[in-house]
């Protein structure tokens, strides 16, 4: 037989802990803003996609007199791309993007910069001889 007292020790011990302390409060923010942004990133995205789709449209159907006051080619291929990158990929493909400039950045700081020495730069900097 089960008594009261062990009951209760038993069920406060399944809860989850709540964490109110500085590193929590950041990570979960971290998260949160990761997920409304990634969101939003994917509404803007499907909104380039449809209208590079509304564009293409029009350019297709517009009269050879008013293409002057169309868009080119180029801008609606990029519409296109970018907005259906971004429709499907929100944060995800951004965070690669941005991991492969840091990768970039981290090489670059690696030591890969040629240090020349004075006495090369001096010979380039010499009068030649007449």
């Amino acid at each position: 037989m089960t008594k009261i007292p062990e009951a209760v020790v038993l069920t406060q011990a399944s809860l989850p802990s709540a964490a109110w302390d500085l590193t929590s409060f950041l990570e979960n923010a971290k998260s949160q803003i990761q997920l409304w942004g990634g969101l939003l990133l994917m509404l803007l995205g499907a909104a380039g996609l449809v209208w590079g789709g509304v564009l293409l449209l029009k350019k297709l159907m517009a009269n050879p007199q008013s293409a002057g006051n169309q868009q080119g080619w180029g801008t609606i291929a990029l519409l296109i791309l970018v907005g259906g990158a971004l429709g499907t990929g929100g944060w995800q493909l951004i965070s690669t993007i941005g991991s492969g400039g840091q990768q970039t950045i981290t090489d670059l700081g690696g030591g890969t910069v040629i240090i020349q020495t004075t006495h090369e730069v001096s010979g380039f900097l010499s009068i030649p001889p007449k």
